[in-house]
C-alpha cells in the first residue's frame, strides 16, 4: 500500500507565504513525476507545478516567480513554497507522485487528500 500525505495548508493575508509538503509511504520502488494541483470552488482542478524525478520544474502561469516546487528524492517529498499569496490563490491543493510499485510494474497515479489554503485580502 502507498500513502501520500499534504501538510501545510492554512489561513494567510495576501501578501504572505506558505509551504506545503507531501511524502510518499509504503511500498515504493521508484517516484518519478511529482506535482501538485490545486481545486477551488466551482471550478476544475489545475495543475499549479510539476517536477520531474531530474529535477525539471514546470509552472502554471499564474504561479511563476511566486511558487518553487523542489523535492528530497531521499525522503520521497515534495514541496511548494508558496510566497506572494493572493485571495485567488485559495483552493485545496492536492499532491500527486507518479510511482513504480516494483521493477516490474507499470507506472501508477497517487493522490492525497488534500490541504486548504485560504488566502484573505
Amino acid at each position: 500500500q502507498v500513502q501520500v500525505v499534504e501538510s501545510g495548508g492554512g489561513l494567510v493575508q495576501a501578501g504572505g507565504s506558505l509551504r506545503l509538503s507531501c511524502s510518499a509511504s509504503g511500498s515504493i520502488f521508484n517516484i518519478y513525476n511529482m506535482a501538485w494541483y490545486r481545486q477551488a470552488p466551482g471550478n476544475q482542478r489545475e495543475m499549479v507545478a510539476h517536477i520531474t524525478i531530474g529535477g525539471t520544474t514546470n509552472y502554471a502561469d499564474s504561479v511563476k516567480g511566486r511558487f518553487t516546487i523542489s523535492r528530497d528524492n531521499a525522503k520521497n517529498t515534495v514541496y511548494l513554497q508558496m510566497n506572494s499569496l493572493k485571495p485567488q490563490d485559495t483552493a485545496v491543493y492536492y499532491c500527486n507522485a507518479v510511482i513504480k510499485l516494483s521493477p516490474y510494474t507499470q507506472l501508477k497515479d497517487f493522490w492525497g487528500q488534500g490541504t486548504q489554503v485560504t488566502v484573505s485580502s
